[in-house]
């Protein structure tokens, strides 16, 4: 009898053990131990995928997926998903994915040292030359293709920021850069140790190799309001003022700044820069105007309206809308003002028609999500935007038809502005993720993507300024990419 009952069991613990998904995994991993290694198969688009709950490599595997669990490949084990993200939590989906996030940064780091750039196949200096003797290339697609080649060869390098107050520089964190139009000014906002932020302006023109050294001028002025939008505007001469945005707060309400760049360095001792604000509360935009339209005029993108505002008569003209203007950018031969939606329209006012009826809108484009920037090409027949869906879409304005879509940007919530350099014949986005993407803006293709150089997070987006001149009409071409206290540069080499 107890014989009996003992192999009963004995059969019984025997099923159980070959239907339980552990032991299943354990069994096939000592099957496969005997078996020759397979060749793994890359498809080249792994390292931009999310990872899921069981890992990025269970796809490519026999492992099952348990419910509340994550398989750890390394170890080869799973371990439980507990719910809520607070930071007694040891592991949930989101350290899961920041790991993985963070190890794949290193790991283009460390490309990014080795300078192991791989371009397209055949794509060298040597073949290039050769097919243009031949005649197999055109003067335009070669130069294309040699602005490629020099952009897959940048390399990156540390920027010495000299200041009249060192000890702020080790504590100060870049929010934002924007160049001038020149390239030999550069604005930036930063974040203070203490709360809140101050403006300076960095002198590009001393940017040589191989001694990459600036200079920052700072000056008193200091706000502890958050800076929604910052444009360049050309009051007294060209880019003589900063346009800035400020939001409200408490019972300080949101304003308009015109700050004079002789404030931080006196270049213009001869023409004194004039410095007024205007009470324009929840500005989420702005925009400077060049066209002789709209002479000494700023638009500011407001909760469901525009505002034109005159700097001199200081007259005003609103224009509602239906949502949030989260972008603009006037055009220069056109009297055109394009405006960009949280609803995701766009559209253009006619700045000829003033504000009365409904004729002043002259252009209307859609996307799917949020706009957050809208650039306008040289010849204004085509407008770029992105958006909160990660699109970037270049729209002809003549049909009102999207004729090219820019792949790879990673956006859900951020303001992130586009930066289109048609003489390099590229475009520049920096996602969510903290990647820098380059384009190619003839053919959309990807033709770099640079890692930042700090851990990815919400407060560490770089801020990148590209330009065809860096440091005024002598200078090179090259990236500037600011993130966290740091400078860097990625000139031509």
């Amino acid at each position: 009898m107890n014989k009996s009952r003992w192999q009963s069991r004995r059969r019984h613990g025997r099923r159980s053990h070959q239907q339980n998904p552990w032991f299943r995994l354990r069994d096939s991993e000592d099957r496969s131990d005997s078996r020759a290694a397979q060749p793994a198969h890359d498809s080249g688009h792994g390292d931009d995928e999310s990872p899921s709950t069981s890992s990025g490599t269970a796809g490519t595997s026999s492992v099952p997926e348990l419910p509340g669990f994550y398989f750890d490949p390394e170890k080869k084990r799973y371990f439980r998903l507990l719910p809520g993200h607070n930071n007694c939590n040891p592991l949930t989906k989101e350290s899961i994915r920041q790991k993985e996030m963070e190890s794949k940064r290193l790991r283009l780091l460390q490309e990014e040292d080795r300078r192991k750039k791989i371009a397209r196949m055949g794509f060298n200096a040597s073949s290039m030359l050769r097919k243009s003797q031949l005649g197999f290339l055109n003067v335009t697609n070669y130069c294309h293709l040699a602005h490629e080649l020099r952009l897959s060869c940048m390399e990156r390098k540390k920027v010495q920021i000299r200041s009249m107050d060192p000890s702020a520089l080790a504590s100060d964190r870049f929010n934002l850069i924007l160049a001038d139009t020149n390239s030999d000014r550069l604005f930036t906002v930063n974040d203070v140790k203490v709360g809140g932020s101050k403006y300076g302006i960095i002198n590009l023109q001393s940017l040589k190799t191989p001694t990459l050294k600036v200079f920052m001028h700072e000056n008193l002025y200091f706000t502890n309001r958050k800076v929604n939008s910052v444009c360049w505007a050309s009051l007294n001469h060209l880019d003589s003022h900063i346009l800035l945005c400020l939001m409200g707060l408490a019972e300080t309400p949101g304003c308009a700044t015109l700050l004079p760049a002789s404030l931080f360095v006196n270049s213009h001792p001869d023409r004194p820069g004039m410095l007024c604000s205007f009470r324009i509360p929840g500005a989420w935009s702005c925009a400077w105007s060049l066209n002789i339209q709209a002479n000494n005029c700023f638009s500011t993108g407001l909760s469901r309206r525009v505002l034109l505002t005159n700097v001199v008569t200081g007259h005003r003209q609103s224009f509602g809308t239906n949502s949030d203007v989260l972008a603009q950018q006037f055009a220069l031969m056109a009297p055109l003002l394009f405006n960009g939606c949280r609803s995701g329209e766009i559209f253009a006012i006619d700045l000829r028609c003033g504000n009365q009826g409904k004729g002043w809108k002259a252009t209307r484009l859609f996307h799917d999500s949020a706009v957050t920037s809208v650039r306008i090409l040289q010849d204004e027949q085509y407008l770029m935007a992105s958006d909160m869906a990660g699109k970037i879409k270049l729209w002809d304005l003549r049909t009102t038809k999207c004729v090219r879509q820019y792949e790879g940007h990673v956006n859900e919530y951020a303001y992130l502005p586009l930066h289109v350099h048609e003489e390099e014949g590229i475009l520049v986005a920096v996602g969510q993720d903290c990647y820098t993407r380059i384009w190619s803006l003839h053919d959309a293709r990807l033709l770099r993507t640079i890692p930042s150089p700090y851990p990815a997070s919400k407060a560490d987006i770089p801020s990148v300024a590209f330009s065809s001149r860096l440091g005024g009409s002598r200078g090179a071409p090259g990236l500037l990419m600011a993130v966290g206290q740091d400078l860097y540069c990625y000139s031509y080499s």
